[in-house]
């Protein structure tokens, strides 16, 4: 398939997920355009889970999606200041699902069945960061700083979210 095919087909099935997530409602957050010509890079706004350290928070992230999606992963950036063991200073955010299939010899730890795969979608990166939003992986930290945190004073880490919660809230 050449580029402009893979471009096509990209697009097509961006439109496809981007309307049902619209229209459906069904989840936790939603998406938008960044720019109405341009249908690789979205705006998500996730709303922080109930009963967490996130609830009453409402988070802003990009998603920006290669030529030949589905077949290679979107990366995804928070605008919003955070402080998460896996979400880098800049808002890069580093999971599994995000990651290309391939076997990273600086993590053997993680597994190619829990890395990206072309029948994934935006649906499932959103789910799986408000997962990983509550349940960090300790073990593969992108900011090492939140994850000592964490791991050794998890009120001061705690205060630090809600801090930043209400920051942006007001």
């Amino acid at each position: 398939m050449n580029a402009l095919n893979n471009q096509s087909f990209a697009i097509k099935k961006l439109r496809k997920e981007f309307t049902d997530i619209n229209e459906k409602g069904d989840v936790p957050f939603t998406v938008g355009l960044i720019d109405e010509n341009d249908m690789f890079k979205w705006e998500v706004l996730i709303v922080g889970p109930e009963n967490t350290i996130y609830e009453g928070g409402v988070f802003s992230a990009i998603l920006e999606f290669p030529q030949d999606y589905p077949n290679s992963p979107p990366k995804m950036s928070f605008t919003s200041k955070m402080w998460h063991p896996n979400i880098f200073k800049n808002g890069s955010v580093c999971i599994s699902i995000l990651h290309p299939p391939v076997i990273d010899h600086t993590n053997l730890m993680e597994r190619l069945d829990e890395k990206w795969r072309p029948v994934l979608g935006v649906k499932e990166i959103v789910l799986s960061v408000l997962s990983m939003l509550c349940a960090p992986n300790l073990d593969s930290p992108a900011n090492v700083d939140a994850a000592i945190e964490y791991k050794n004073n998890y009120d001061a880490y705690k205060k630090k979210v809600r801090q930043l919660i209400e920051d942006d809230s007001s």
